[in-house]
Formats: C-alpha cells, structure tokens, sequence
C-alpha cells in the first residue's frame, strides 16, 4: 500500500538525524564553511546513530535502510548543512556498486570495514577531463599476471578522498573503446602508489571533503576486480540511476532550510511599515519555495519508492535529481532575494546555502546531463 505517512520506524530515523542536524551540525557549519573543513570529530557519532552507512545491509552490520528511508534521513542532514551531509552520507554512493557486483568474499571484507567502525568508501569516476561523460575517461587499467590489473592515472572531483578507507574506481583498458574497455577497481588507502591530493577550494558545500586521487601503477589482485574491462560502464550507470535520488533528498533539506528562514525572516523584517512577508512579491516567492520543496520531495519518494519495489526507472531517477537540483538553486537565490542586502552577508545562512545549492546541479550527472538522458528514453537514441 502507498503512503505518504513515515512509518513509525522511518519518524524515528528522521527524529535522530533532525535532531543531530540541529544540535552537532547547525552550530560547526558556518565555521567548517569557512574553514573548508569536515568536522571528523561528529563521524564517531554519526556513525554511531547509523547515519553514516544508512543503506548498509544487515547481513554485514548495517542498519539495512531502504532508499525511501535512507532519502529521509539525507534530507533531514541537509537541512543542517549540504556539505557535511554530503561527506556523511557519501558512503551510499561508493557501498552501492559493492552491492550489485560484489562478490561474497569482497561484500564480506569491504562491507564489513563499513561496519565496524567509522570508515568511508569512496567512489572515484570523475576526471579533470572527464566529468559527466564518463565514457571518456583516461585511467588505465592495464593487465598484469594471474589475472591483476594495474591502475595508472589521476581521478578527480572525489567525495571523501582525504577521508577514505577504499575506494571504488572506474578505469579503462583502452580509451579508444570508451564504455567498452571500462571496469570497476576496489583499491584500498594504504596500496602502494595510492596517493589523495589536498582538499579543492570549492565555491559551495565547502565543508564536505572533496579531493583528487593519483594512482602511480597501483596493482589490483585479481580479488579487487569488481567489473572487468566491457562491464565497468554499466555498473556506473545502474550505481547513478540508485543514488541520484539522494541528490533531490538532499535538494529537500535544503530548501526547507531556506524556507524556514525566510519565513522567520520575512514575519520578522519590515518595510513601509509592515513585515516584508505581507508584500505580495515576497509571499509569492515564499510560495514558490513552498511548491518547489512538495515537488521535489514527491520526486524523490517516488525514485526511491521504485528502487525499494525492485525497479529501478532511470528517468524517474532523473526526473528527481535534475528537477531537485534546479529548483534548489531557484530557491536558494530566492531566499537571498528575500533577504535582500542581508542574504549577500555570512551573517545569515542563505548565502552559504546558495553557494551549496549550485554543485547539486552539478554533481553526479549535471542538469543538463540529465535531460540528455530522459530524452534518450522518450525519443531512443
């Protein structure tokens, strides 16, 4: 039966994470802006509440959340700070692969590592000259005896890079074949040749860990092979079409935030003698917040409804994700407009949450990616 009601087990997961939103993320977010900083001091707790590896099955210690579930819980993080919640919850992302191709043995060993303790996995696809097509990609993966490969090449744009334990990542035989020659590569932290860059100064979600990797001919045990060369792009596709409702729940918590405090705001600050919020043009654009938040959160459900049910529908998938990070964006510069002067200050949080907004529309597959990929499935290629 479809509801829009949590259940009383999804209410406790999102009373847990609003609740470490509220008092160990809002206070630390502005400074770890500022500071480019993942606060790994809350990573113990998070990890602790099942907030860092929500979608980790049980079968290896996980708390076993579903996507509707795990969606929750991300838009809940959110609306403390998108950058830490990002960092925080990227795990899903690099876990996902692991699910669909791992063997018994490699869900064992690297599941495991996610479970037993605060560790981060991260998922390396991107490139300097490779970002949303990944079909062209340059990291090789050459083949070494007993069924190793090696790996040689820089990835960037990674999630967590500084932060992870292992990583999941996408290479290629031959460039020439694009998605024919790629695989997928579990490579862990302490491999020799493995070599995370310093943190990139980013305009927004400053406080998520985000980094270069270089692999300097790290070699790869023919047990780290998650997807040989011809099976690597799929993975990555089917691995996206899973977590890119995670980046509309994201969306939601965010224009919630922006919501909430142009609301507080607009009832608060007065013009020609009465609060701005009794101007119809600034009602009318705390109205649309509130229609791009009911829109982008009923998008979100249902990818992740159908990812729950056993379906995965890619144009729903992105039909969330490029809707969720498009009316983020408008939202957040609304808020800042409803501000007025005081939205351009870091005084108040709206401009830290439109400099987070804008890599929404980014990462994961752009927008404009995006609607490439459901024309695709309307009209063939």
């Amino acid at each position: 039966m479809f509801d829009f009601q949590p259940t009383d087990e999804q209410r406790l997961a999102i009373d847990t994470a609003e609740r470490f939103a509220r008092h160990r993320i809002i206070p630390i977010a502005a400074e770890c802006d500022r500071q480019s900083r993942f606060p790994r001091e809350i990573l113990d707790e998070a990890h602790g509440l099942g907030l860092v590896s929500a979608r980790l099955p049980v079968q290896f210690g996980g708390p076993g959340l579903g996507h509707v579930d795990s969606s929750l819980v991300i838009e809940a993080l959110a609306y403390g700070c998108p950058g830490i919640q990002a960092s925080l919850t990227a795990n899903g992302l690099g876990l996902t692969p692991l699910l669909l191709a791992g063997s018994d043995a490699q869900k064992r060993k690297y599941l495991g590592w996610l479970s037993g303790g605060p560790a981060m996995v991260a998922l390396a696809a991107s490139e300097p000259a490779a970002g949303s097509d990944l079909a062209s990609i340059q990291c090789r993966a050459s083949p070494d005896a007993g069924g190793a490969w090696v790996l040689h090449g820089a990835k960037e744009w990674v999630t967590n890079a500084s932060l992870a334990s292992f990583y999941v990542v996408f290479a290629t035989s031959d460039p020439g074949l694009r998605q024919r020659g790629i695989g997928a590569f579990i490579v862990e932290r302490d491999q020799r040749g493995v070599m995370p860059g310093r943190p990139i100064d980013k305009i927004g979600q400053r406080a998520s860990d985000t980094a270069s990797l270089v692999l300097d001919d790290v070699r790869i045990p023919a047990s780290g092979v998650l997807a040989p060369p011809g099976h690597g792009f799929k993975l990555a596709t089917d691995t996206f079409d899973r977590t890119r409702p995670d980046i509309a729940a994201a969306a939601v918590g965010l224009m919630r935030r922006c919501l909430d405090e142009s609301v507080a705001y607009a009832r608060q600050r007065t013009t020609f003698g009465v609060p701005i919020a009794r101007h119809q043009l600034v009602a009318a654009m705390l109205a649309d917040m509130r229609i791009c938040v009911e829109a982008t959160a009923h998008l979100a459900r249902k990818a992740a409804w159908c990812i729950d049910r056993g379906y995965t529908d890619p144009v729903v998938s992105s039909c969330a994700k490029a809707f969720g990070a498009d009316a983020a964006m408008k939202t957040a510069v609304n808020a800042v407009q409803v501000f007025g002067g005081n939205g351009t200050t870091s005084d108040y949080p709206v401009e830290k949450l439109m400099r987070d907004a804008k890599i929404l529309q980014i990462y994961e597959g752009t927008s404009e990616l995006q609607r490439i990929l459901i024309a695709r499935h309307m009209i063939g290629r």
